[in-house]
């Protein structure tokens, strides 16, 4: 081995396998203890080691690969400064840290702790926060505060170049706000992200973020900003659209102005979840919740900082009014029937109990018994099949008959209409003729009518063609009408049981698992054949996977007054709008637009049945006007309230822009 250095009698290094490679120099450094060194006087010793030289490839402090990683993540991130870091500031603030931004923030409360927290620099002074020169301005005020906080800034202290950025939910305020109120130097961008803490809390892909560039400087590094700030939101999945501000303001007139008003119309209501909740009055529970959460001010900043606004307000109190007067007029032509000779063809069940408000009060003799509710998951596990008779094959008569089938049950028919092209494509066999249709002794009968034919159609069955112990079935919207219906209409000797499928053909037709079947076993007979044919039949719906709940009538209708008319009255009254998709829905809005669709392939019989035979109806519609009502005279009371200031007390201060 070559000498280490210079020496008039060099020493042999024999190398042992604890011999290592310094990373830091280029030279072998030895381990005395392992080491042995030939001098010219000294025995040799012969010993034999492999070479092992280990080594480590480490960036050093100083590496070029280094400075170049560190210069380039500083130049794709942003020093941004949060004005206002209440619920939302802290909202975005939380993505900001995430993908590597420096965050700032001041608010005139004391949010440091929270800032800490998310690892955010809080300034309670605007002047030092100023002075630390951030490349965006993102203001995160209510609408209201937004001109105060706004010329509040010591925007001086600021560099001339600084991206000013607002967050508000109404545009054109924010854009003539920034232009009259910013020098010219300042670029300006405004912005809505159409999502917010709860609408957004596991991602926002997907979610519209909108953006108009209303003034961006000519030098490239302005432009470079500008998308460096946008890719923040495109980065985490967000909808990019482009648009005007007045463009803007005119689809969230017709979509987040609506949505709020029709959460905070039903706010009002108090309403609760009920054990028979259908998917669109769950719907409803949900906007409630979306928009609970959101202060009066905001929505007071959507309708007086939206000149459409108030056109809105007053298409939806006029659908409103055109439903109301539909309803009633509906109820005065049966009135008027009944008082001049032709209510036979429409004549409600005990038309002598009418209350004073017109809802036909439906009771049986034993309807005022105490209310049960019961849930179950299983009827047993007879499988045995039934022989099914429909009475009423439309829409929905059909939508049960494929399940019915499919379980291998025996499916008959019947209709006032020719269905037997459909009836056959089914596999069900079709009468035209009502006795025809008897004398095949369904053990079951299914009556699928509207609530308005019910009883004509009931009374024009041949019964003395029936077996005695037939079981008769209801699938009504209200409870308490057809059983008073069927128990002083059918003999003693035929089965009753009253039921409620609280689906249908839109919001069952994947399945019908999870979805309340509501329930009540009015007149069933004690033989035993007799309770095992009732278990059958309601085993149709369990084998499906419905939540199976036992309820009596008259407390169904009591959840239904409160549920489903109120869903489908809002279903109605947002139908009459024409409400339409808009390029930035928010998730609210979409739930009316699915609200609408659900309910507007439903007849209006329908409706006018579950306002005329639910004795609850009338009291919720009261509660839903006056709801209504109530939140105009909130929005025109602070608006009367603004415009007194404005004239005699502190002009300057209260100024709408």
């Amino acid at each position: 081995m070559p000498p280490l250095s210079l020496h008039p009698f060099p020493p042999k290094l024999i190398p042992t396998p604890s011999l290592l490679f310094n990373p830091q120099t280029p030279n072998l450094y030895p381990q005395s203890s392992h080491l042995c060194y030939q001098t010219p006087n000294s025995t040799p010793k012969r010993r034999r080691f492999g070479l092992q030289i280990k080594s480590l490839d480490a960036a050093q402090v100083f590496d070029y690969e280094s400075k170049l990683a560190a210069q380039f993540r500083s130049s794709q991130t942003l020093t941004i400064a949060v004005i206002g870091f209440g619920n939302f500031g802290q909202f975005l603030a939380k993505t900001l840290t995430r993908q590597g931004h420096t965050v700032l923030a001041h608010s005139r409360s004391d949010h440091s702790a929270a800032a800490a927290k998310l690892g955010v620099s809080f300034f309670p002074d605007p002047h030092d926060l100023c002075e630390q020169h951030p490349h965006v301005i993102l203001l995160c005020t209510s609408i209201i505060s937004s001109a105060a906080v706004l010329s509040s800034l010591p925007v001086q202290r600021l560099r001339r170049s600084t991206l000013f950025v607002d967050v508000l939910s109404v545009k054109e305020f924010s854009k003539a706000l920034f232009l009259n109120s910013l020098p010219p130097y300042f670029d300006l961008i405004c912005t809505h992200p159409m999502f917010g803490p709860e609408s957004a809390r596991e991602s926002w892909n997907e979610l519209h973020f909108v953006y108009e560039k209303v003034r961006i400087g000519e030098e490239g590094s302005r432009a470079e900003r500008c998308e460096k700030f946008l890719s923040i939101f495109e980065r985490e999945g967000c909808k990019m659209v482009e648009m005007s501000c007045a463009e803007h303001d005119k689809y969230a007139a017709g979509s987040q102005f609506i949505t709020h008003t029709v959460g905070r119309v039903l706010g009002m209501l108090r309403l609760e979840s009920t054990p028979i909740n259908t998917k669109g009055y769950e719907t409803l529970l949900d906007l409630v919740e979306n928009t609970a959460g959101d202060s009066f001010d905001l929505y007071y900043g959507l309708f007086v900082y939206n000149k459409n606004a108030l056109d809105m307000l007053e298409r939806l109190d006029s659908a409103f009014e055109a439903l109301k007067a539909q309803l009633f007029g509906s109820l005065h032509d049966v009135v008027r029937n009944q008082l001049f000779g032709n209510a036979g063809k429409v004549r409600p069940l005990l038309q002598e109990n009418v209350n004073q408000n017109g809802a036909a009060l439906v009771r049986s003799s034993i309807a005022g018994r105490a209310p049960k509710v019961h849930v179950s998951d299983s009827f047993g596990d007879d499988n045995s099949m039934l022989r099914v008779g429909i009475v009423g094959f439309g829409n929905f008569g059909q939508f049960l008959a494929k399940t019915i089938v499919r379980q291998g049950h025996k499916v008959l028919a019947y209709s006032r209409s020719d269905y037997s092209d459909v009836a056959r494509q089914l596999g069900v066999s079709y009468f035209l003729d009502a006795d025809d249709f008897c004398e095949e002794h369904p053990e079951v009968i299914i009556l699928c009518t509207s609530i308005l034919s019910t009883e004509k159609v009931l009374m024009s069955l041949p019964l003395q063609r029936l077996k005695r112990s037939t079981l008769f079935v209801d699938v009504l919207s209200v409870k308490e009408f057809p059983r008073s219906l069927f128990l002083q209409r059918l003999p003693p000797y035929f089965d009753i049981l009253c039921t409620h499928p609280m689906f249908g053909p839109e919001s069952g037709k994947n399945g019908w698992n999870g979805l309340a079947f509501v329930y009540d076993r009015v007149r069933i007979g004690n033989e035993e054949s007799r309770v095992s044919r009732c278990v059958q039949f309601l085993n149709i719906f369990a084998q499906e996977g419905c939540r199976m709940v036992e309820m009596s009538c008259e407390e169904h209708d009591k959840h239904a007054a409160g549920s489903q008319f109120i869903t489908h009255t809002m279903g109605r009254i947002l139908e009459k709008l024409g409400l339409e998709s808009t390029p930035v829905n928010t998730k609210g809005y979409k739930t009316l637009l699915n609200l609408v669709e659900n309910t507007a392939g439903d007849s209006f019989d329908l409706y006018y049945g579950l306002f005329m035979y639910n004795a609850n109806a009338m009291e919720q519609l009261k509660r839903l006007d006056n709801a209504f009502e109530a939140l105009k005279k909130q929005l025109f009371g602070r608006l009367h309230g603004v415009s007194r200031k404005q004239i005699f007390e502190n002009e300057d201060d209260s100024q709408v822009i």
